[in-house]
């Protein structure tokens, strides 16, 4: 990134010198059930669901699809688990089918299933039956090293065992790849964790078990953010509930506050920015311009049922739209 506080501070190769850019995402994958109802019913009663959807999710998944539509021309690989099973077997198509790589997405017992229950404006229930087989062990990790030392950037979704995760930030960090961070994790993993990173992207929730800080604002917010800049990072974002998305770097920062658009799932919103900020290193753009078309991801995501992106309108118009109403 050419702005102040630039997030390739680290010696990569660039992507001339590899080619077409490689992102390897480490994270989750599942099969996501999506189910509207005019109300959530209380105990004993029922109700009709409106829209039923299934198709790919999990968190992992979502990123890659998401960074795919945002920057076709990246070359987006997942590191996942899916399940041995009919279910496990159409997720797969279903990302093939969306231009991942899928090489290395192991395939063992069921494949976890999310369920989103959303009804009135945007209220959601999430359920999940995520075992300990559909996450990825150490193992994995090992059977993708070179994967993952060959990336220009590699993105840990932290809601995986730390084994893993360490062993893909050591490997990734050894082949000079950018890291980015998604979420949070607690004791020694996170600090040497953070060490590694670049970017590091958490809601109000995951900043506590970062940092130890509340987020009840935009000053906390900032505070949390310099605190994980002294750690390593170059590049923070942190939500600021019923606010926006706050982007920190060495010599700047930025708000990219929640527009007025009605929210109708909140799901996805966080994978979307994700994709977002992987799809503006990416292109080699400035911290602001990152922070602007991650946004406008995650408030496309939020306008509609269901975490899966659909992010291709954005990747026709440059993702500036966002930025015009925040005033970045």
């Amino acid at each position: 990134m050419p702005d102040a506080g630039d997030a390739r501070t680290r010696s990569e190769p660039s992507t001339d010198e590899r080619g077409a850019a490689s992102v390897v995402v480490v994270g989750h994958a599942a099969r996501d059930l999506v189910l509207r109802v005019d109300e959530i019913p209380e105990a004993g009663a029922s109700a009709t669901v409106d829209r039923r959807i299934e198709r790919l999710g999990g968190k992992g998944a979502n990123i890659a699809v998401g960074l795919r539509q945002l920057e076709p021309s990246v070359v987006a690989v997942l590191v996942a688990v899916l399940g041995a099973d009919a279910a496990g077997e159409a997720a797969l198509r279903e990302a093939s089918d969306a231009g991942i790589d899928v090489r290395h997405v192991a395939r063992r017992g069921t494949t976890a299933l999310l369920v989103d229950l959303v009804a009135g404006e945007g209220e959601r229930r999430l359920l999940e039956h995520v075992t300990e087989e559909s996450l990825l062990a150490a193992d994995d990790i090992r059977a993708v090293e070179d994967e993952l030392r060959a990336a220009a950037v590699v993105v840990l979704q932290l809601q995986q065992p730390d084994d893993a995760l360490l062993a893909a930030a050591k490997a990734a960090h050894a082949g000079g790849a950018r890291i980015v961070l998604d979420g949070a994790t607690e004791g020694g993993p996170r600090d040497e964790l953070l060490s590694l990173a670049t970017v590091v992207r958490a809601d109000a929730a995951e900043a506590v078990i970062l940092t130890g800080a509340e987020i009840d604002g935009v000053d906390d917010a900032e505070r949390a953010a310099r605190e994980l800049l002294a750690k390593g990072p170059t590049l923070v974002a942190l939500s600021v509930p019923d606010v926006g998305d706050l982007l920190v770097w060495d010599g700047g920062t930025q708000l990219y506050p929640h527009g007025d658009a009605p929210v109708v799932d909140p799901t996805g919103a966080g994978d979307a920015f994700v994709a977002g900020l992987v799809a503006g290193l990416a292109r080699g753009l400035a911290p602001r311009e990152i922070g602007r078309l991650a946004a406008d991801a995650a408030a496309a995501t939020v306008q509609r049922l269901g975490g899966h992106p659909e992010l291709g309108a954005l990747a026709d118009d440059g993702g500036a739209s966002h930025g015009d109403r925040a005033g970045a």
